[in-house]
């Protein structure tokens, strides 16, 4: 590549990404990283979404997205870098894995950070700590952007923006 931080803030080009939610921020958050994944799994852990019917509908006109309802994630998968998640059918308690190149949380305005927060410094109402101007956790190598470290905004434009960061660092 001749540009590397052009390169490197398109990680996730021609990769296998899941976001997690079934509200708005997921539905954007899924719809967007299309333009760079080769494929996108949605999880909703319901047999609907709460988002408004606009972004349902962007969801659900997307060839690259595929949505797997009633399903939560039962585990991260991957020793140094995520490599896939394991997730349950929520009716018949079915496990199985999926392969994966990224995993991201778009679960609205209440910080889903208990599965991490074992290892990642929270603050009393949850969210990751993150070094000043920057996406880097007391963990190195994990970073953290989006609304699970963004108390303030609380916006799809920033959390995108946070994760082109988290990207490059």
């Amino acid at each position: 590549c001749e540009k590397p931080i052009i390169c490197d803030a398109f990680f996730y080009r021609d990769r296998v990404v899941a976001v997690v939610g079934g509200g708005d921020s997921a539905a954007e958050e899924a719809t967007f990283l299309t333009k760079f994944a080769s494929k996108v799994y949605l999880l909703v852990r319901r047999d609907e979404m709460r988002a408004s019917k606009i972004m349902q509908q962007r969801v659900l006109d997307n060839e690259k997205i595929e949505i797997l309802w009633s399903t939560q994630v039962a585990d991260v998968l991957g020793a140094d870098a995520v490599t896939g998640i394991r997730v349950a059918d929520r009716k018949t308690g079915e496990e199985r894995d999926i392969e994966l190149d990224g995993f991201f949380l778009a679960i609205g305005h209440t910080p889903n950070s208990s599965t991490v927060s074992d290892w990642l410094d929270t603050d009393e109402n949850g969210y990751i700590l993150t070094a000043g101007d920057s996406t880097t956790t007391n963990i190195a190598g994990v970073f953290a952007c989006g609304d699970v470290q963004d108390h303030v905004y609380h916006q799809a434009v920033t959390a995108a923006g946070t994760g082109c960061m988290a990207a490059l660092e």
